[in-house]
């Protein structure tokens, strides 16, 4: 799993308001069970990934761009719960099926694409640690989370008239790890 390979996570909360997105697209010291393997990721994983240029995707879908950090229209950061990100959405058919998603309530949640550099990773048994992590992309998604301690939510905004849209205050998603 070294170098080239690229791999992906899932989260299941998301914040929503107006045209944004925020949450957290990775957790640190979370479990998930990934196949045969339990994994978690460090603190600091992400920190040399966040000079890079990440994309923000619909569903890992390279034709569904929703934002990058080259631009600004997407906002990485690490804290000490995880990975956070702030997600300004296009005005596209992508942008608008995300919004309405989170609007309803239906999103799965995030997720990230990743490579593992060598030396990234750590085993003790069936157990992975994520040290390093080689960050490519997140990802609004529909699917079941692969770390249940995430989150991606609709933010409060103001809509045209002044008055503050209640349906999109904060919405936080239903956990899905029970299903996974």
């Amino acid at each position: 799993m070294h170098g080239g390979t690229l791999e992906r996570r899932h989260a299941t909360e998301v914040r929503a308001s107006g045209r944004r997105l925020e949450g957290y697209a990775a957790t640190f010291n979370a479990e998930a069970r990934i196949g045969t393997f339990v994994e978690t990721i460090a603190p600091g994983a992400f920190r040399s990934a966040l000079a890079g240029d990440v994309l923000a995707l619909l569903d890992h879908d390279t034709g569904k761009v929703l934002g990058r950090t080259r631009s600004g229209t997407l906002r990485l950061s690490e804290d000490t719960r995880g990975l956070s990100f702030s997600l300004d959405l296009p005005d596209t058919q992508a942008g608008r099926d995300a919004l309405a998603l989170a609007e309803r309530g239906d999103l799965g949640g995030m997720s990230f694409g990743f490579t593992v550099p060598k030396g990234g990773e750590s085993w003790n048994g069936e157990r992975r640690t994520l040290n390093a992590v080689g960050l490519r992309e997140i990802s609004v998604v529909s699917a079941w989370p692969a770390y249940p301690e995430t989150e991606i939510a609709l933010r409060a905004a103001y809509v045209a008239n002044g008055a503050q849209d209640a349906r999109r205050r904060r919405l936080i998603m239903a956990e899905l790890g029970a299903w996974a």
